[in-house]
């Protein structure tokens, strides 16, 4: 062989191997979620980003922002899905996957009533049965949850979706995820993460129409102590209140059962054990998994839509209804009531389900006003009577609406 073949032939073989070099990098590439980054994914994970500063520097819902947060980071990490079926999309085309398995507790509906278990271990409702007339304005405030799922129909959703959208009203993410996951699930994604954040933002959204809806004058109203509630009734508040919720609206049977169950390991006195495991070890849990399989089924393909800034704008909507309604029918209300029974219409904002959250803003709100006029209490009955409202309308709609 010639000087001039070998050489050629050194440079042939040179080139192939830079050719298979470059062809391998590019490979590689290929599966890195570099070579697969959109401009929605950066966004989703801006947003995850921002929820986590939200629970960490203002201290908004972190037990539930920072695991939302870090899961719409992790659900947006881009990959093929061809190459690697690993979870983040398989979530949402229903592809096996660990990720698929996780989120089956939230598709399933299976968190939820979980949640509601641990609410309701944790919940002293007390302050609702020291003054029954509050109620009231836990029915009041769900007027936001009907005046959303209206609004819903009007912009094109169909009966099913708007009636999961409208559940957000009730500022109760487990109650929402529930709906949605029963007659929305392709936009639960949407719902659930419209419902959490603005449940976090109660001390921004809230303060400005509770201002705008009241005097001075009422908001300086100083209600009468609450009277004591004895270990009996505490007791049979679970049994007999979910026999007559049951009956109205079997349809929340499932939320309403685990919440006066919970209720009732609480205040039995003899189930301490259970009432422990119930309200921390456990609820801790859920809400762990339920928050990070929330966040991985955003991804950015399926949740920037359309679809999903209506949810978010007729979110905002029914949250300031729910909180409008609560004000202002604690405002009528007063036009029967005389003296020291007077109810300061500040406590009707927590009528929404946002526990304790909401309760908190009332005392809030009131000090700003009267610094020794301590509303926290009285705005609890309100706000556990809201939980119990939103479940009970997520039981009408779900028995009023094939799905």
């Amino acid at each position: 062989m010639s000087p001039a073949d070998r050489l050629l032939g050194v440079l042939t073989a040179a080139a192939g191997v830079q050719s298979s070099t470059a062809s391998d990098l590019s490979s590689i590439f290929r599966v890195t979620g570099f070579g697969n980054i959109e401009v929605g994914n950066l966004i989703m994970i801006a947003v995850g980003l921002a929820m986590i500063g939200l629970a960490v520097r203002k201290n908004y819902e972190p037990l539930l922002l920072v695991p939302i947060g870090f899961g719409i980071i992790a659900g947006n990490i881009p990959y093929d899905p061809a190459l690697m079926p690993i979870g983040y999309q398989d979530v949402l085309n229903g592809q096996q996957s660990v990720f698929n398995l996780l989120y089956f507790g939230v598709s399933s509906g299976l968190f939820p009533p979980l949640i509601f278990l641990g609410i309701g271990a944790m919940t002293d409702f007390s302050a609702l049965l020291s003054n029954p007339k509050l109620l009231l304005l836990g029915a009041a405030a769900q007027i936001g949850i009907f005046l959303t799922l209206m609004g819903s129909l009007l912009l094109g959703f169909d009966l099913k979706e708007a009636a999961a959208i409208g559940i957000i009203g009730g500022a109760d993410g487990p109650t929402a995820i529930f709906v949605a996951s029963q007659m929305a699930p392709h936009l639960l994604g949407a719902i659930a993460i419209a419902a959490y954040s603005y449940m976090g933002l109660v001390p921004v959204i809230q303060p400005p129409i509770m201002k705008l809806l009241t005097t001075p004058a009422e908001r300086r109203i100083r209600m009468k102590p609450a009277r004591r509630v004895s270990k009996t009734e505490k007791v049979l508040f679970p049994i007999v209140s979910f026999i007559i919720t049951a009956f109205i609206a079997p349809g929340a049977i499932t939320l309403l059962g685990m919440l006066f169950f919970g209720n009732l390991l609480r205040e039995s006195g003899v189930t301490n054990r259970l009432s422990d495991s119930a309200q921390n070890a456990l609820n801790n849990i859920v809400v762990m998994l339920l928050g990070f399989s929330v966040g991985t089924s955003t991804q950015a393909s399926y949740f920037l839509t359309p679809q999903s800034i209506l949810i978010f704008v007729l979110g905002a909507a029914s949250f300031a209804a729910a909180t409008a309604g609560g004000v202002l029918f604690a405002k009528l209300m007063n036009l029967f009531l005389k003296g020291e029974n007077k109810i300061n219409p500040l406590i009707g904002s927590a009528g929404v389900s946002a526990v304790p959250d909401s309760a908190r803003v009332s005392e809030i709100v009131g000090r700003q006003y009267d610094p020794k006029n301590h509303l926290l209490m009285h705005a609890m009955g309100p706000n556990v009577a809201g939980v119990i409202g939103s479940a009970i309308a997520a039981g009408i709609l779900l028995a009023m609406i094939p799905h």
